[in-house]
This record gives C-alpha cells, sequence and structure tokens, in this order.
C-alpha cells in the first residue's frame, strides 16, 4: 500500500518530503545541543562565577535557537507543499478512476461513500503524510539524541529510560490493533451520514411538499449518534494512549529527581548535569507525546488509506483496453443478437431474456412496457453501459465491444429518465452536446426541442445561471434542454427514454415532428409510456418481463398484441 502511495508523489513534491526531514534533523541537532550549553553555563558560568563562560555558552544557546527556528519554519514550508500536492495526486486519481467506472462499479460504491472516500479520507491521508515526514522525523530523532546526550551526562539515571520506553512502545502497540477496526466501522458510519445528508438535500422539494421534515430530522438524528457512538467506542481506547504515556514518563522524572538529587549530595553530580538531564528528560517526553499524536493519527489514516485502494484496485468491468484500432461507427444500424443480460451476472436471474431484432440506419423505434420490463436496461447496452452477459449487439455493424468507448458513445446520444443539469449557465448545460456549436446551432436545437422560447423568457436568456441539478427550472424544462443538449452532438443513433414524460401532449408533438425532420437519417429509439409518443414510429417493441413480446407497427400491433392494445384502449379511455 506504501509503495503505491508513494507513486502519487510528483518529482517536484517528492524533492520538498525529502528536504522536510533534513531541515527537521538540523531543528532538532540545535535544540539537542541546548541543554548541554545551558549545563556549561551553570557549571562553569554561575557556579565559578566565571562571566565569559556565560557570555560563550550563553551566545551559543542563542545562535542555536536561532538557527532551530529558521530549519523549523523551512520544514514547515516544505512539509505543507508536499503534502497539500500528495493529497491533490490521490484526489484527482480518485476521481480519474471514478470517471473510469462503469454503472456496475459505481453500483458496488455507495455515490456518498465516494465522497467520503474523496473528502474525508484524503484529508486524513495529507494530514498523516504531513505529520509523517515531520513529526515522524521529529520524534524518533530527538528521542534518541537527547536519550544519548541523557545517557553521556549520567549513564546511570539514563537507565530508567531502558526499563519504561520497551513497556510504553509495547502497551501502545496493544492499543493500534484494537483501535484500527473501530475506525473503520466510524467511516462507515460517515458514508451512511453523507448519504442521508446528499438524499435529503437532493430531494428537499419532495420532503417540504410531503412535510416530512420531521422524519427526515429523525432520520439524521439517528445517523449523526450512529457516528458519535462509533467514535465514542473508537476513543474509548485511544483515550488511554495519553494517560499511560503521561504516567511513564512523569514517573521517569519522579524517579530521575530522586536519585538525581542522592548523586548530588553524593558529589557524583552537578547542578547543572541535573537541570540538563531534567530537559533532555522533557524533550523525551515531548518526543513521546508526539509519537502518540502520530500514533493516533496513523490508526486513522489506515483506514483511510485502505478505503482509498479499494477504489483505486477496482476492476474495471467495462474497458475498451483490447481495441489496439479506434475504428469509427459507420452508421446507426443496430443488431441484437439472443442477447442476455443480469445486473448480478447470474445466469439464473436474468433482466433480459434471448433478445433479437434489427434496426436499420436511420429508422425510428418505439419501445413500450409496462414498469419493471427492462426498457431502459435494453437501451444502455447500445452505449455499451453494462455489457451483455451472453450474445452480442451490433452497431454499424460491428459488435459493441470492438470500439474505443469514447468513439461508440460519442455517436450514441441518451436522453435518460432522470435528466441531469449541472451548475452554470444553460449555454454551458447545452454545449456538453458539442462544446464548439455556434449560438446559432445552439438555438436551433433548443427550437427543435421547444425549449427556445422559455429560455427567452428568463431576464439572461441563454446566460441563465442553473442551480445545481437545474433545480430552478421545471421538469419539463429540464428534459427539453436535455434533448437540445443530446441534439448538439450530432450522434448517428439517439436514445429518447420517457424524455418527454413531463411535458404536455401538444409540446410533446411538437418536438417529434421537430425530431423527425432535424434527425432524418439518424437511428431514433424511443421508450414512452404514451402509445401516441411511438404509434408513428417505423416499428415497435412491446417488452414484457424482461423479453420481447412483439415487434410491429402501430396498426399491427393493435390487431395482434394484447398487451399493446390493452395499453392503447385505457389510453384512449382516459382521453375520452
Amino acid at each position: 500500500m506504501l509503495k503505491q502511495f508513494w507513486g502519487y508523489l510528483e518529482p517536484r513534491y517528492r524533492r520538498q518530503a525529502i528536504l522536510t526531514p533534513v531541515f527537521i534533523l538540523a531543528e532538532v541537532v540545535m535544540e539537542v545541543l541546548i541543554p548541554l550549553q545551558m549545563a556549561k553555563v551553570i557549571n562553569l558560568g554561575v557556579n565559578l562565577g566565571d562571566i565569559n563562560a556565560v557570555l560563550v555558552h550563553g551566545g551559543a544557546m542563542v545562535v542555536m535557537a536561532l538557527l532551530s527556528l529558521v530549519f523549523g519554519v523551512l520544514a514547515a514550508k516544505t512539509s505543507v507543499n508536499a503534502s497539500v500536492g500528495f493529497a491533490k495526486n490521490i484526489r484527482q486519481a480518485l476521481f480519474h478512476k471514478v470517471q473510469d467506472f462503469s454503472f456496475a462499479n459505481v453500483d458496488r460504491f455507495s455515490t456518498a461513500s465516494l465522497v467520503t472516500r474523496l473528502t474525508t479520507d484524503v484529508t486524513n491521508m495529507q494530514t498523516a503524510f504531513m505529520m509523517c515526514i515531520r513529526m515522524l522525523v521529529r520524534s524518533p530523532v530527538m528521542l534518541i539524541g537527547a536519550t544519548f546526550m541523557a545517557a553521556y551526562i549520567s549513564p546511570k539515571l539514563a537507565l530508567i529510560f531502558l526499563v519504561v520506553i520497551p513497556v510504553l512502545g509495547g502497551l501502545l502497540g496493544v492499543i493500534a490493533a484494537k483501535t484500527f477496526p473501530r475506525f473503520q466501522v466510524m467511516l462507515a458510519k460517515y458514508d451512511a451520514l453523507n448519504a442521508r445528508v446528499q438524499e435529503n438535500l437532493t430531494a428537499i422539494r419532495v420532503v417540504k411538499a410531503f412535510v416530512r421534515e420531521d422524519y427526515e430530522i429523525e432520520k439524521f438524528d439517528a445517523s449523526a449518534d450512529d457516528v458519535r457512538a462509533a467514535m465514542v467506542r473508537s476513543e474509548k481506547l485511544l483515550v488511554w494512549n495519553g494517560p499511560v504515556m503521561q504516567f511513564c514518563m512523569y514517573g521517569c522524572m519522579i524517579a530521575i529527581s530522586w536519585f538525581g538529587g542522592k548523586l548530588i549530595i553524593g558529589g557524583s553530580m552537578q547542578i547543572g548535569d541535573l537541570m540538563s538531564f531534567i530537559s533532555y528528560v522533557s524533550q523525551i517526553l515531548m518526543s513521546l507525546m508526539m509519537l502518540s499524536m502520530i500514533f493516533v493519527m496513523l490508526v486513522m489514516s489506515r483506514a483511510s488509506a485502505s478505503r482509498i485502494s479499494e477504489v483505486l484496485n477496482e476492476t474495471l468491468d467495462l474497458t475498451d483496453d483490447n481495441v489496439t484500432e479506434d475504428v469509427p461507427v459507420k452508421d446507426g444500424s443496430i443488431v441484437f443478437e439472443h442477447v442476455d443480460f443480469s445486473y448480478s451476472k447470474d445466469k439464473d436471474v436474468l433482466n433480459l431474456s434471448d433478445i433479437n431484432f434489427s434496426i436499420a440506419s436511420g429508422e425510428t423505434i418505439g419501445i413500450i412496457g409496462g414498469t419493471g420490463s427492462a426498457k431502459s436496461t435494453l437501451v444502455q447496452l447500445i452505449p455499451r453501459l453494462y455489457d451483455v452477459l451472453d450474445g452480442r449487439i451490433l452497431v454499424g455493424g460491428r459488435d459493441v465491444r470492438e470500439y474505443k468507448l469514447d468513439t461508440l458513445r460519442r455517436q450514441v446520444a441518451m436522453v435518460l429518465q432522470k435528466n441531469v443539469l449541472f451548475s452554470g449557465t444553460i449555454r454551458e448545460n447545452l454545449l456538453w452536446g458539442d462544446e464548439n456549436a455556434t449560438q446559432e446551432q445552439v438555438e436551433e436545437a433548443c427550437r427543435a426541442a421547444q425549449a427556445h422560447d422559455f429560455i427567452k423568457s428568463f431576464p439572461d436568456g441563454y446566460e441563465t445561471e442553473l442551480g445545481q441539478g437545474g433545480v430552478n427550472v421545471s421538469g419539463g424544462q429540464k428534459q427539453r434542454l436535455c434533448i437540445a443538449r443530446a441534439l448538439l452532438a450530432h450522434p448517428k443513433i439517439i436514445i429518447l427514454d420517457d424524455s418527454t414524460s413531463a411535458v404536455d401532449t401538444a409540446t410533446d408533438s411538437k418536438i417529434r415532428a421537430a425530431l423527425h425532420e432535424k434527425l432524418a437519417g439518424t437511428t431514433t429509439i424511443i421508450i414512452a409510456q404514451r402509445i401516441t409518443s411511438v404509434m408513428d414510429a417505423d416499428r415497435i417493441i412491446v417488452l414484457d418481463d424482461g423479453k420481447i413480446d412483439a415487434i410491429g407497427t402501430h396498426e399491427q400491433l393493435l390487431q395482434s398484441n394484447a398487451i399493446y392494445r390493452e395499453v392503447y384502449e385505457s389510453q384512449q379511455k382516459g382521453v375520452a
């Protein structure tokens, strides 16, 4: 795992990461030498009344303190640069990996969990990395240096450390082993909390419409309490860290004061040496306190690192690595040959079963079926958002698995059931279809999608800022903007997945007429609940429980298919 993360240090950040321990080492050397000069000031200057010794060794202490300050500032600067760069690269790697995820990969990680990993977990890694290149270097070096100098001053008193430090290390190791799994549980609870917040904010209009604020507050409070309980459970072990360390070290201080006093009375130790020795004890205590903080951070970051590695090491379900030649899509013809599909990849639980049909380039196909009949699942296989379990799908005469993913998807424009707009202006959202489109082309697409008039009704027109997810436009307006965005892509295949369900029948009719004119030569697949939306299609596919029940024109299906006739008659009664 360490080798994997080391790769995210660019050469410039790696230099900063290497320079930090060098500056820290220089800083610690200065700090360790200061108490030795203090002992000389007391023993040679104060006790013997030698003012020259006070000036010389006191001046040396001032110089060492200034140098220590300079090295400390440099270490802080380089460590911040290195850790921030390290975190940036990990966050970029995570985001890039998620962009390559198939729908199946995304399904394995909740959106809230991915957000937590990109934010909280990366921040934990950043903090841990900075502490490692600073405090994890400073603490052991100071511990060793101070212990060595203490042994140099009084080997007998230094024996106390040899007893206490191994005991302390063993106790901290036990605490770490017991705490790690608890932090993993705590981070999982964070995922659940983020999911609750995200769901509530995304659907805030629904919450208010149904007056469910109290219910949502209860659910949030329960999730927040779960996080609190998990943190308390983790901290119950970690809280022993400080008291155990301080008990051991203050025990050392008492023992040193007792035995050191005896040595001074016996004449085998000078007062300056004991004061210097106590200063080194303070440095050792400070080092162990820093190690204690690092210890806590490393336990937390280890859990975060494992969660980040899960995403980075996730095997992609869909890749085009085996495609050596970037072949363009010749036309919009589509062929399904004995296609089976299962979200669970279980042949005994099929969502689509033995699907066979062909669509000529430029043909308009309607798809009708009840809820759960796998209409959306069927069309998502065409741009290879999922892979088939058995059989194959041909687009432009080639298996979709023989195309580069970008090449295939650029020729298959989709307007999904759930219409998504992004923060930014209306124009910026429309340019997702073609970033080089002119204003004339943008307006032409919007007129075809019956969106131009309502866009111009806004004070800022096409430069109107959309809220996150397009919250300041209606459902019907959002659908029309998404259709215009798809039209700007000039695809060979366009898929409209129930994309006019939120508009009135008159507007739906106008959109269909405009699309028929504008998409001449483009293969069009229309999924709809309303028969009127597909009755003019060249052919209509009737799906039932993941299987094709019938294929034909509107007139043919009225005569021969019970499902289609039943839907048509029920809708006609509704109109009547």
